[in-house]
């Protein structure tokens, strides 16, 4: 018979010292920022614990609570070609707060003297300046704002000593998140008539970190969970499943590396000056490599990312874009690009995560335009010409999204905008005039692509190969 997971029935009697406050308390958090605190715990002496933020006014705390914040965190993937299957049960959550039934608990957590870290994950939409949130007596809806408030809090309980400023580490996948989060809060500082104090101690004594994180959080594995549990001998329900790879670059000062210290501990974060760099780095090879895949791979019958990277035609081609295109306009040393290149492959032939292609083909156009077009456009200023399989990618998308292939309805999920242009450029049977109607439109591709140089003709020819495969 499964034990209920909790520390008495695991034999955990001691917590070590909070020392980070985690706001979100969702799996990619649970699956990479938290696990990485457990492992600095493990093989270090941080000997730290995290207290979890409630981010919504909606749901509760309850599960994590009745589990005394522990569950078990799933590895499974391919890590240097062989095949990774760990289990681990994360153990450094050891306290939960909802700011929103519990605001005086909540802001206490700012008196802790022992606090070193404040990090995050509320979506992309969760670093924003809500205008609704007009005074500090009320606990506020955005994450900016309840962190101003919190650390108000701490500047008044310490008296302004610049000594207890804390570091920010939001993972929130929008660029300059720290320098954001920031300006956010010395906004809401602002509006509220908080100090002018105050704001120089936000200022100068809390360290606001730039960060990039990369994990797939597939989250709880339903389909494995009874054989997992019989495993383990608990019931956990709130086990979560990741892939084994894992990056964190942060943008940070020498002191953060002292506190933070993950290079005793073997884990995969890299401190750096400026993240931009990697953050294009990703876009262009990862975020690009699955969108130069998806209209190629669909057309050819294929459906999963899995087994179209193992399909030798499709293989063959998104290797040749990654390493012949899209490397050779980016400007990291190539040995660093070809080994993360090496990687991103890898983790797209993990046989744990079923990933269907239609599922990335949501607002496929933007994303084109972000993904893959600076590489098209730089490739053809570097190498002065054009991208052979990235232009046949483009030429599969714009087929892609005629909305039909071979008598098959293609699910397309874009724009009212978006489909009603392809649906009136498909109309036509001429191709001239069906990539002048795509091309032209600015608003999609921030400029009048049909001035580039050899585009229209290598659509075209792409296209023609299309239609005979």
């Amino acid at each position: 018979m499964l034990k209920k997971l909790n520390r008495t029935n695991a034999g955990l009697h001691q917590t070590r010292t909070v020392k980070v406050l985690q706001f979100g308390d969702g799996n990619f958090l649970r699956g990479f920022a938290t696990w990485i605190f457990d492992i600095l715990n493990e093989k270090t002496n941080f000997n730290g614990d995290i207290h979890t933020i409630h981010p919504l006014r909606k749901g509760s705390t309850k599960s994590i609570d009745e589990q005394d914040g522990l569950y078990h965190l799933l590895l499974n993937g391919l890590r240097e070609g062989k095949v990774v299957s760990e289990t681990r049960l994360i153990t450094c959550v050891s306290g939960t707060i909802n700011p929103y039934t519990e605001f005086q608990k909540f802001l206490q957590a700012g008196e802790n003297p022992d606090l070193q870290f404040i990090i995050s994950n509320t979506t992309e939409a969760g670093i924003v300046f809500n205008p609704s949130d007009q005074s500090p007596e009320e606990i506020p809806d955005s994450f900016p704002g309840k962190a101003t408030l919190l650390m108000y809090r701490r500047f008044e309980f310490f008296q302004g000593d610049p000594d207890k400023g804390v570091i920010f580490m939001p993972c929130e996948l929008i660029e300059q998140n720290g320098d954001t989060l920031k300006s956010i809060m010395i906004k809401y500082s602002t509006l509220w008539k908080l100090p002018d104090t105050f704001i120089e101690w936000l200022d100068t004594a809390n360290i606001f970190c730039n960060s990039l994180v990369d994990r797939i959080v597939p989250g709880f594995p339903s389909d494995t969970i009874d054989q997992i549990q019989n495993t383990t001998g608990y019931e956990d329900r709130l086990m979560v499943a990741a892939e084994p790879y894992h990056l964190w670059v942060i943008e940070a000062p020498d002191k953060v590396q002292e506190l933070f210290p993950t290079e005793k501990a073997g884990l995969s974060v890299k401190y750096v000056d400026d993240l931009t760099p990697y953050l294009v780095r990703k876009v262009r090879i990862l975020n690009g490599a699955h969108t130069t895949l998806l209209p190629v791979a669909y057309l050819h019958g294929l459906r999963m990312v899995k087994e179209s990277v193992d399909n030798k035609f499709i293989g063959d081609f998104i290797r040749k874009a990654i390493y012949n295109e899209i490397i050779p306009t980016l400007d990291l040393p190539e040995e660093e690009l070809r080994e993360f290149a090496d990687d991103v492959l890898e983790r797209f032939q993990n046989p744990f995560i079923k990933h269907q292609l239609i599922s990335i083909a949501l607002n496929s156009i933007s994303k084109f335009k972000v993904r893959v077009l600076p590489t098209i456009l730089e490739y053809k200023n570097r190498i002065g010409k054009l991208p052979e399989n990235l232009i046949y990618s483009f030429a599969a998308l714009i087929r892609l999204y005629k909305g039909e292939w071979r008598g098959e309805i293609i699910p397309l999920n874009d724009s009212p905008e978006v489909l009603a242009l392809f649906k009136d450029a498909w109309k036509s049977n001429d191709v001239d005039v069906l990539l002048q109607k795509v091309l032209s439109n600015e608003a999609f591709w921030g400029e009048d692509l049909t001035k580039v140089d050899g585009l229209v003709e290598g659509l075209k020819e792409a296209l023609n190969k299309l239609e005979k495969l």
